[in-house]
């Protein structure tokens, strides 16, 4: 009989404790039965999935894929039974694993985290801030939050918010340095930048009598690899920084941060997107997810 989900579960609990012997003894089997259901799965499939050694287990990109893809498939099984079980109702349950880029995550995911968990306490939430690119099956995320255009088409998106990119500095800073009236006066002046993309140090304008766009490189003394950071040392009188409206919006109104040669502004447009695997079937921790951020967000 085909019982492709036990083989899911062996391989998980031995990729989780990196041992068959580990796995066996939560499994209630020998390490040897463990070894063979692993080997059994990987002639299956055609590929190796980890690489034993003398101490341990170490998966391989492949197994990683399926290791993220099995406890997805799992998770799926274990809440359909819970539904049937509960006559029908469908109650988001479950671990929920989310990556969100420190800028949004900071500025409008955590404040809402409790509320989330309020609502639906059944509910753990896992959440990852950075702004590195991440692979959402590889890693196991559930939901990825970044800017940009979608590029996987196996993965499907929820747009969240648009906001274009402003270039700010405190008061103190623009009393002692100057306010720029051009993007030639930048040569002048400390670009706080980001670290992740070299494009960060090319700055976007357009020319306000013609419309016709350009780029300027900037230089500075100071770059990070994320935004409240650089907004940070923005607030600090570090230097001038390019950003997201959206995370410095609450500054401008302060008249903490002021924006500086909107008049030559690309109007470029950062578009924020919530990434989940293309599943015909999305598990309801995922999408109570999502549509409480569109809520709040809102």
């Amino acid at each position: 009989m085909d019982n492709r989900a036990g083989e899911m579960e062996v391989f998980i609990h031995a990729a989780r404790l990196q041992s068959f012997s580990a796995a066996g003894r939560q499994l209630r089997l020998s390490p040897s039965a463990v070894s063979k259901l692993v080997t059994r799965l990987e002639e299956r499939l055609g590929t190796r999935l980890v690489v034993r050694t003398t101490r341990q287990l170490r998966l391989t990109p492949e197994g990683e894929v399926y290791f993220a893809r099995a406890k997805r498939i799992l998770e799926d099984i274990h809440e359909a039974e819970q539904v049937v079980s509960a006559g029908g109702v469908v109650v988001p349950r479950g671990r929920l694993r989310v990556s969100v880029s420190v800028a949004f995550g900071v500025r409008f995911v955590v404040p809402i985290v409790k509320d989330f968990l309020d609502r639906y306490p059944e509910v753990q939430l896992e959440l990852s801030l950075t702004d590195g690119l991440i692979d959402i099956v590889g890693e196991g995320a559930d939901v990825a939050i970044r800017s940009g255009d979608l590029r996987d088409t196996s993965m499907k998106a929820r747009k969240l918010l648009e906001s274009r990119r402003v270039i700010v500095a405190s008061p103190a800073y623009l009393s002692a340095a100057g306010m720029p009236s051009s993007p030639d006066e930048l040569d002048h002046h400390n670009c706080l930048t980001f670290s992740f993309r070299p494009t960060w140090e090319e700055w976007p304008f357009r020319d306000p009598a013609s419309g016709a766009g350009f780029v300027k490189l900037v230089h500075g003394n100071f770059e990070s690899n994320n935004g409240p950071t650089v907004r940070a040392l923005c607030l600090q009188g570090a230097g001038l920084a390019r950003v997201g409206r959206f995370h410095v919006q609450p500054d401008i109104d302060a008249g903490t941060l002021v924006p500086v040669l909107e008049e030559f502004n690309a109007e470029d447009i950062e578009r924020i997107h919530a990434v989940y695997p293309g599943h015909e079937h999305l598990a309801t921790r995922i999408r109570a997810f999502i549509d409480f951020l569109v809520e709040r967000i809102r």
